[in-house]
């Protein structure tokens, strides 16, 4: 049996420089999907024409920078990471070719073969946050499980990761002794009936 064999990781993308070429519909729907989980990230999106909705994104969110321009190997300078969704896949594996001589983890979009991570399904819930991914088999499982998780686990949970937060830091002792401490506290979350 095939098995996913990806690693999550959440990604502080106000920190990192990430790079999107492609301005038309996939471009809008990657952005999207970058700024949905994090509203503030540093993303430049270059392309000679752009979709009016990323215009509009653009305008809302000043940590984003259009540039009307086709691509350029220069561009890649500075980055962390990128995506590649142009509709010329010669223009997409370039973009892939060069970013990995850089050592930058690049998607290249609907290509599983070119890409370093996929943008999995994501639900949030204040604090809480849960990243989904079929092994970029089906999205639209993804999707359904995402839908699924975001009608179960309660709008208040972030209240109880607030309130333990604050508790774990009253705990005293070793490191394992907190962990026991924490562990018995939610312990309640497993043993649901």
């Amino acid at each position: 049996m095939e098995q996913n064999e990806l690693y999550p990781i959440f990604l502080k993308l106000h920190n990192l420089n990430v790079l999107i070429v492609g301005g038309g519909n996939v471009g809008l729907e990657k952005l999207s999907f970058l700024l949905k989980s994090s509203p503030n990230a540093n993303v430049e999106v270059v392309a000679p024409d752009f979709h009016l909705e990323i215009k509009v994104l653009a305008e809302k969110h000043p940590s984003i920078k259009l540039t009307e321009s086709k691509f350029k190997k220069k561009m890649l300078k500075k980055r962390h990471m990128v995506i590649a969704c142009t509709d010329n896949l010669k223009v997409n594996k370039r973009v892939y070719d060069l970013s990995r001589k850089r050592y930058l983890i690049c998607n290249i979009a609907d290509t599983p073969d070119l890409c370093d991570y996929y943008l999995g399904g994501i639900v949030t819930k204040g604090n809480v946050k849960i990243a989904i991914s079929t092994n970029g088999k089906s999205p639209t499982t993804a999707k359904r499980l995402r839908e699924f998780f975001e009608e179960v686990i309660p709008e208040d949970i972030n209240q109880m990761v607030e309130n333990l937060n604050e508790y774990r830091k009253t705990l005293k002792g070793n490191f394992e002794e907190k962990v026991k401490r924490m562990n018995e506290i939610t312990s309640s979350l497993k043993n649901k009936e």
